[in-house]
C-alpha cells in the first residue's frame, strides 16, 4: 500500500523565534536608557513616551481594523517599539499633537502603506522623526532644562554640542570630558542621555541573537576614521572621533534603528557596506552639511539602498 504524503509549503526549519518575542527583546534593551531619560527628565519624558506609544499602538489597530480589514497586529508589539523609538528621538516635553503627527506618519505612512510589518522600505521611527525635523523645526530643535527626578548642574538649554561645534567651531568643544559624556549627556532628545545605557541594551541583543553586530560595529568604525582624518588635517575646524561617537544619535541610531530586520541587508557583508554608507553620510552631514546631525537622514538613504545591496550580496542557498 502506497504511503501519501502530505507537502507543505516552506519553510520546513521551525524556530522558537516570533516576531513578538523578538520585539519583547527589543523593548527590554532600551529599558535602561529609556528609565535614564525619565530620571533626567521627569514627567515630561514619561509623558512623551506614553503619548508616542499610545499614538502609535492605536492608529496601527485603527488602520487594520477600519482600512485594512485585517486582524489586529499591535499583539506583535512592533507598533509598541516603533512608540518607543519615536519618542527617544523626540525632545522631551514636546507639545502632545506633534507627537501624534510623527506617529501618524511613522505607522500609516511608513509602515501600514506598505503592507505593515516585513514589507515598508524604510524605518518607521525615523520616517517620523525626519517627517517632524522638517514640518516643526523650531520644536524639534529646542531642548529644554532637565527637570526630573535626578538634578545635573551640567543641564542647559538651548543648541546641542553638536550645534554649538556648527556655531562655534570645534574648539568650542576642546575641554569636553568624555567620561561625563559617555555616561550622562545632557542636550538633544531623551535617548541620546546616556551612551552607556544604550551600549548596555545592544549588548543585551546581541547575546540574544537578535541582532548581528556588524552594522553597528561598521558605522562605529565609520565614523571614527572618518572623523580621525578629517581631526588629523585641521583640528580647530573638524571634531575628533570619541567627539562624534558619543555625542548626537549615532549610538542610538545605531544600535537600535540601522539594525532594524525589515530595513537593513540580510547577508553579513551588505550589513558591512550598509553601515559604512550610514557612518560616512552621517560624517559628511556633520561636517559640511546645514544641519548638525545626519544620523536619521543618513539611515532613510541607506534604506532606500537595501534591495541593491541585498543583490549583490547572497546568503547561500540552502542545501549549498
Amino acid at each position: 500500500m502506497a504511503k501519501s504524503y502530505i507537502v507543505s509549503g516552506n519553510p520546513h526549519w521551525h524556530s522558537p523565534a516570533s516576531t513578538q518575542k523578538i520585539m519583547l527583546d527589543v523593548i527590554i534593551a532600551l529599558c535602561p536608557a529609556v528609565l535614564v531619560s525619565f530620571l533626567f527628565y521627569g514627567w515630561s519624558a514619561i509623558l512623551t513616551m506614553a503619548v508616542s506609544v499610545a499614538s502609535c499602538v492605536l492608529l496601527e489597530w485603527a488602520i487594520t481594523k477600519y482600512l485594512l480589514r485585517k486582524s489586529s497586529t499591535i499583539g506583535d508589539l512592533s507598533a509598541v517599539v516603533t512608540g518607543i523609538l519615536l519618542g527617544m528621538n523626540l525632545p522631551s516635553g514636546i507639545s502632545w499633537w506633534i507627537i501624534v503627527i510623527g506617529a501618524l506618519v511613522a505607522i500609516g505612512v511608513a509602515k501600514m502603506s506598505f503592507g505593515g510589518i516585513g514589507q515598508n522600505v524604510f524605518n518607521p521611527a525615523i520616517t517620523g522623526r525626519v517627517f517632524l525635523l522638517i514640518s516643526f523645526p523650531a520644536q524639534m530643535t529646542t531642548w529644554p532644562v532637565p527637570h526630573g527626578f535626578i538634578q545635573s548642574v551640567d543641564a542647559f538649554s538651548g543648541a546641542t554640542l553638536l550645534g554649538k561645534v556648527k556655531e562655534l567651531g570645534a574648539a568650542s568643544v576642546a575641554d569636553l570630558d568624555y567620561l561625563h559624556t559617555f555616561l550622562v549627556n545632557i542636550g538633544g532628545s531623551a535617548g541620546e542621555i546616556s551612551a552607556l545605557a544604550l551600549l548596555a541594551g545592544w549588548i543585551y541583543l546581541c547575546c540574544r541573537g537578535v541582532v548581528k553586530p556588524w552594522i553597528t560595529l561598521s558605522i562605529f568604525a565609520t565614523v571614527a576614521i572618518v572623523a580621525a582624518i578629517f581631526h588629523a588635517a585641521d583640528p580647530a575646524q573638524f571634531t575628533g572621533p570619541l567627539f562624534n561617537l558619543l555625542t548626537g544619535g549615532v549610538i542610538l541610531g545605531a544600535c537600535f534603528m540601522a539594525t532594524d530586520y525589515v530595513t537593513s541587508p540580510m547577508a553579513d557583508w551588505g550589513g558591512v557596506l550598509y553601515g559604512f554608507g550610514i557612518g560616512f553620510i552621517v560624517m559628511m552631514i556633520r561636517y559640511f552639511g546645514s544641519y548638525p546631525e545626519g544620523m536619521s537622514f543618513a539611515i532613510l538613504l541607506m534604506n532606500m539602498t537595501v534591495p541593491l545591496i541585498n543583490m549583490a550580496f547572497h546568503h547561500k542557498k540552502y542545501g549549498r
